[in-house]
């Protein structure tokens, strides 16, 4: 999985006041568990772009003042009601040898027979909970329609795992081709054609 990595300061003051200059400041308070004790640092507002707003998924360096540095994922983001600026970010500190658990993102791969012939792809889960290693951890997981068939869905059992599981219920629909409406209508007119007795034939 990718990297990006955010830069901040240690936070020698936690309180409210301080928190409340931290944001003023334009600076977003975070806490880094998953250690022998939380680390609380700020960063900058826009250090954060890449790795909140984006429907993909990365693990993060946390780059410290005095050359710490602590591999890392996003746990729990804050908002603010009106204005969605980020009013907090939790971390987790990632170890090589702990697995962990994260939803990424689905991509669909290959053509599908049934959309060629006019069916409808719909994507029923955008994202999958994965457990990995930190080092096998996939940018994404990827989702095969080659064989898909009008009417056909790809349940989350289907899916090709590489060092890492699927934690979704086994019944879980990844994706499906539907029948669409214009396909639909032409299989009844169809059907009705064929039912109906043939010009200038006695009954």
């Amino acid at each position: 999985m990718k990297s990006i990595t955010i830069k901040g300061s240690e936070r020698e003051s936690v309180g409210k006041a301080a928190t409340r200059a931290a944001r003023n400041a334009g600076m977003v308070p975070c806490v880094l568990y998953g250690g022998e004790q939380p680390v609380h640092f700020t960063a900058e507002d826009l250090a954060f772009k890449g790795l909140v707003y984006t429907p993909n998924v990365h693990t993060v360096v946390i780059d410290l003042d005095g050359g710490k540095q602590y591999n890392a994922i996003l746990q729990d983001i804050q908002f603010h009601p009106v204005s969605d600026k980020i009013l907090h970010i939790d971390f987790y500190q990632l170890k090589d040898d702990k697995e962990i658990t994260m939803d990424v993102p689905v991509k669909i791969v290959g053509t599908s027979p049934g959309v060629l012939g006019g069916g409808v792809l719909r994507l029923n889960q955008r994202k999958l909970k994965v457990r990995a290693l930190p080092a096998n951890l996939p940018d994404f997981v990827e989702a095969n329609i080659s064989e898909l068939e009008m009417g056909n869905k790809l349940y989350v059992t289907k899916i090709e795992t590489n060092n890492f599981k699927i934690l979704n219920p086994e019944n879980t629909v990844v994706v499906q081709v539907r029948i669409s409406r214009a396909a639909m209508k032409a299989a009844q007119e169809a059907a009705k054609a064929a039912k109906a007795p043939a010009k200038g034939k006695k009954k």
